[in-house]
């Protein structure tokens, strides 16, 4: 949801506060491209006018949500925004249930292994075992990227039933990432269906050139998936057939084992 679509939905509802929605507009200004901003630049990011953004910024810093460098005055994300994550593991129960099973295939393999749930039309991290060749940015959990350009959203979107599927692939956003990114959406359609004949989904070159990906659905009693469990590896040193034969039985077993029963409080519907 966009912020316009939030204060577009907001304004519905009567319970809706207008400006605490704007504070939190100025907290998703920062991003891996934005991580120290003026006030200016908040303005710009935000689309509020600057005396807005100004006592927006002063009382997140003042509450302890923004840090703000005495000398050139700009604004950052505090240690609060690693406190909040820090209770959004403790409540989410798949994360504590998952890591054995991630931490085993991990060490098996040696290689990268993630746990990444849907959040709206994109999906996001939130659990990461690095290898050695892994890259900064493909270490840090709640990195958030398009579910068509990845093997997770791909295969959580398999089992989605046929006709919110096509909607899905027709409507939910495309972004490059390599030379090589797929933004055919016919080809991305043909690799979803796939997921939904063969339980995972093997996708090249979408976010690293070079690098294979494979994932396996998380689902939930109703057996529509709302997580995945996604393996990256080399494409130099491992073929497909490979991938194949040696991850993706492990991957299916985790993805299944970690799927919550009917009466799991976490169990999504």
């Amino acid at each position: 949801m966009t912020a316009e679509d939030g204060t577009a939905s907001g304004k519905q509802n009567t319970l809706y506060v207008g400006a605490l929605a704007k504070g939190l507009r100025l907290l998703r200004a920062f991003d891996e491209s934005h991580t120290r901003l003026s006030l200016s630049e908040l303005a710009a990011r935000t689309g509020l006018d600057k005396s807005a953004t100004q006592r927006f910024a002063n009382t997140l810093h003042l509450e302890g949500m923004l840090d703000k460098d005495p000398r050139t005055r700009r604004y950052s994300p505090s240690h609060a925004w690693l406190q909040m994550a820090y209770a959004y593991y403790w409540s989410d129960t798949l994360v504590a249930r998952a890591m054995p099973r991630l931490i085993e295939l991990s060490q098996t393999i040696g290689e990268t292994v993630n746990l990444a749930e849907l959040s709206d039309d994109h999906i996001i991290y939130v659990s990461r075992l690095p290898c050695k060749r892994t890259q900064f940015a493909a270490s840090i959990a709640g990195r958030r990227l398009p579910a068509l350009s990845t093997s997770a959203g791909r295969v959580i979107l398999s089992t989605f039933p046929e006709a919110e599927r096509a909607e899905a692939l027709q409507s939910w956003p495309l972004q490059p990432y390599t030379p090589r990114t797929t933004l055919d959406r016919g080809r991305i359609a043909e690799l979803v269906a796939q997921g939904v004949e063969q339980g995972y989904v093997i996708s090249h070159h979408e976010m690293i050139l070079n690098e294979t990906t494979i994932a396996a659905p998380v689902r939930s009693p109703g057996q529509q998936a709302f997580a995945a469990v996604q393996c990256s590896v080399s494409s130099h040193s491992w073929p497909e057939e490979r991938v194949r034969e040696e991850i993706a039985p492990y991957l299916q077993d985790i993805a299944n084992s970690i799927s919550p029963a009917p009466d799991d409080q976490d169990a999504r519907t």
